[in-house]
């Protein structure tokens, strides 16, 4: 399930203030890409989540709040940012390159 609007083949913008839900297979990450990544559009928006992809969450380079569950953690996006697949199945989250010249 993806709903993102895409940039190009790799890159896909996110809502400007989602939550991205990194649930760690087995509670850790095992270097075999078991994540399971979910973007929600906004922690108070009472619908479905916008996408959803499997591999290993590499990190987030964009300003975030970082909030620890016992199976992973949520980052909570501050700024415009997009979700970029560097790999068959490794994923970042970058802020989002400017388009005001």
């Amino acid at each position: 399930m993806n709903n993102l609007p895409g940039i190009d083949e790799r890159t896909w913008r996110l809502p400007e203030h989602a939550h991205v839900v990194v649930h760690r297979a087995d509670g850790g990450d095992d270097g075999n890409g078991g994540d399971l990544v979910t973007i929600y559009d906004c922690g108070a928006a009472q619908k479905p989540p916008s996408a959803q992809v499997v591999g290993s969450f590499v990190r987030c380079e964009a300003d975030h709040e970082r909030l620890y569950q016992p199976t992973g953690y949520i980052l909570k996006l501050r700024e415009p940012s997009v979700l970029e697949r560097q790999a068959e199945r490794r994923w970042v989250v970058r802020r989002s390159p400017r388009t005001d010249g």
